[in-house]
């Protein structure tokens, strides 16, 4: 029986009145004591739910993001809307705000107007923040509403620099990185917590005196876990030291040269050859293995100085359909991957046969 049965309390408080009074069921004490003690039933749960939300382990969505906000001034980072530019076919006005699309229905809006004669080329934005506007060249081929001379559209390029909004887990890890870190005007955390304040960013390193007296480099990657973005480096850039000035017109103070830069990609390319269960097919055990491995990479993006053998065997050993494996190699070897300071490891080829 739970601590907060109405049962329960109801008997700990009848235990608590003088046997002088009339405590059996059908009187009146007990008929009030009953009703009370349901409604205090609910309050202990209320009160342990308020108790609960005083750690900030236990928020989560946009109660954790107003509490953090309270505690430290630090805001959640939006999703990032992913860009890129569309060549047009045709001859006519396109408005800015016009609408293309991929075959599965993610827009894109024209971000100026053009007027078009046989074809040119437009800006455009992705109509939702977020991952999902990162297609590759090739991928925008409709025209959702009919726009009077134009005849078709394509993307020559990917589209790129659309992140997701900062997780629930990466935002306490700033709060905990405000409250634990020693952070004071110019030191190395101060620029990586600055850097981490734009959105889109995942991780940052600092290192001081990288290109000579009073200079220092901040070296980034998205919350994909791959390299950042030009338009995410140059957000960072100008949000810390516009134009590494050294003036002061960023967030670092006067004097002081910052250069924003990216990790080189590290890639992993892994061979092996499985044993599954009956049932399962070699494509979909692979594809599995490919999206926990991609997760096991950004989890240590810039946090460990080597990605393990054995941790990525594992992972394989533990995917769903998976009786063995033989044979794995990572980068031709069967040893640990070295993760220089500005590399990211990120997963390459994945070749597997039965």
């Amino acid at each position: 029986m739970s601590t907060y049965d109405p049962q329960v309390i109801l008997e700990k408080m009848l235990g608590n009145i003088p046997d002088s009074y009339a405590k059996t069921v059908g009187f009146p004490m007990y008929d009030l004591t009953a009703a009370f003690a349901i409604e205090a039933a609910d309050l202990y749960e209320r009160a342990d739910i308020i108790e609960a939300k005083l750690d900030i382990e236990n928020l989560s969505g946009d109660e954790l993001t107003r509490r953090v906000y309270q505690l430290t001034g630090i805001k959640r980072r939006p999703a990032v809307f992913a860009v890129g530019e569309v060549t047009v076919t045709g001859k006519g006005l396109v408005p800015r705000g016009s609408l293309f699309s991929t075959p599965d229905n993610i827009q894109y809006k024209t971000t100026q107007a053009a007027n078009v004669v046989d074809s040119g080329k437009i800006p455009i934005q992705a109509v939702i923040a977020g991952e999902s506007g990162n297609v590759g060249a090739g991928s925008i081929t409709k025209i959702p509403v009919t726009i009077a001379g134009i005849t078709a559209v394509t993307n020559e390029a990917p589209t790129r620099n659309g992140y997701r909004q900062e997780s629930d887990e990466e935002l306490k890890k700033r709060f905990y990185d405000e409250l634990q870190k020693p952070i004071v005007s110019g030191n190395k955390a101060h620029y990586e917590l600055w850097a981490k304040e734009v959105a889109g960013v995942g991780e940052a390193k600092c290192f001081a005196l990288a290109f000579g007296e009073n200079t220092v480099e901040v070296c980034i990657i998205g919350n994909d876990g791959q390299p950042a973005s030009t338009e995410l480096i140059q957000a960072v850039q100008k949000y810390i030291d516009p134009d590494s000035s050294g003036r002061g017109e960023g967030q670092a103070p006067a004097g002081a040269y910052c250069t924003v830069t990216t990790a080189t990609k590290k890639e992993l390319n892994l061979t092996a050859t499985l044993v599954l269960l009956e049932g399962y097919e070699l494509a979909d055990v692979q594809e599995a293995v490919k999206q926990a491995i991609t997760e096991e990479l950004k989890e240590k993006a810039f946090q460990v100085a080597y990605i393990s053998y054995a941790a990525l065997a594992n992972i394989i050993f533990t995917t769903p359909g998976v009786i063995d494996y033989q044979n794995l190699t990572i980068n031709e070897g069967t040893a640990n991957i070295p993760v220089g300071e500005r590399e990211v490891a990120t997963l390459g080829t994945v070749m597997f046969s039965e």
